[in-house]
């Protein structure tokens, strides 16, 4: 799971291996390992009908709800959007980077934009 934060805005983008574990289990998380303390990062199921998000201590939690997941997971919908407060939130899937990148993407979505 990435995250790209600029401002007021975040964008959660997933592979393919990373939506299909939110849909069954109903939380998926990561972290990145500072000095003092993890940074942690979290999409979690909800029974509300907007995405939403909380920031408490050193923990970012998207919750995401049933019903998005569930579209998600069963078409070819890339992504949502929604507003928590000032924040503007993003989710979607990971596609394969048209130009050159050393990342793994093995994982990724088939990016709808190479022709082949």
């Amino acid at each position: 799971m990435k995250i790209r934060i600029k401002d007021n805005t975040v964008r959660f983008r997933l592979t393919q291996s990373e939506v299909a574990k939110l849909g069954e289990d109903g939380i998926i998380s990561s972290f990145t390992e500072f000095v003092d303390r993890p940074f942690i990062y979290a999409i979690e199921r909800t029974e509300e009908a907007e995405l939403s998000a909380a920031f408490i201590e050193n923990r970012m939690v998207l919750k995401m709800p049933e019903t998005m997941i569930n579209e998600w997971i069963t078409t070819d919908r890339v992504g949502f959007e929604g507003q928590s407060g000032k924040i503007k939130l993003l989710i979607e899937k990971d596609f394969v980077c048209i130009d050159n990148t050393l990342e793994d993407q093995s994982d990724n979505y088939p990016n709808p934009n190479l022709k082949c």
